[in-house]
């Protein structure tokens, strides 16, 4: 049988969908005997997407037991990470195969630089926001202001200026500063010994 080829993009989302799978194939001294290789191939209709743990401190004997798998049963290596083997193989007569619940879900709607915000009620309500709509919203409530009567808005900038206490070095609230020095007492009253 043919091995299954994977993209890498397939590759990625395999290794994430895998991260909390423990093994179910544990492959003991004797190595990949024939009954090992009926029950991989037993968990891989059950499941697609699997973990098997090789023993053996080999590294090239753990990568041959892998191919000897890929091949044998036409399926992909997703991933081996030290003792651990990930393998998938889709099975066709499943309807909800693993790769096709993660293409499926929705991306993250990223939005452009020159596209404001938009908050989520409207997003679900189909509305998006445009800078000229903004723009235009802002002026209409500015103009409705001034035919009401009522002050502009605080902007959050003083437009005039406070007056300044009549002593130098005392504030008008009687709290006394160093003259000169960037540090100021304002945070309470300083006590006097007189």
């Amino acid at each position: 049988m043919p091995k299954l080829d994977i993209t890498s993009q397939e590759r990625s989302a395999l290794r994430a969908a895998a991260h909390p799978l423990r093994p179910v194939v544990l492959i003991g001294d004797k190595g990949l005997t024939e009954s090992v290789l009926k029950e991989i191939d037993l968990n891989l209709k059950a499941h697609q997407l699997i973990k098997v743990r090789v023993a053996g401190d080999d590294r090239e004997a753990r990568a041959a037991i892998l191919e000897t798998i890929c091949e044998t049963l036409s399926c992909a290596n997703v991933h081996h990470l030290g003792k651990t083997l990930i393998i998938y193989r889709p099975d066709p007569d499943t309807h909800a195969p693993v790769l096709r619940a993660r293409k499926e879900a929705p991306t993250r709607a990223v939005r452009k630089a020159s596209e404001p915000y938009t908050p989520k009620k409207l997003a679900a309500a189909g509305q998006t926001r445009t800078r000229r709509d903004e723009k235009a919203r802002k002026a209409l409530s500015r103009e409705a202001r001034a035919a009401a009567g009522d002050p502009p808005m605080d902007t959050g900038f003083e437009t005039r200026q406070r007056p300044r206490p009549a002593g130098r070095g005392v504030a008008a609230s009687r709290i006394p500063r160093r003259a000169g020095s960037a540090l100021s007492l304002r945070a309470g009253r300083r006590r006097s010994r007189d």
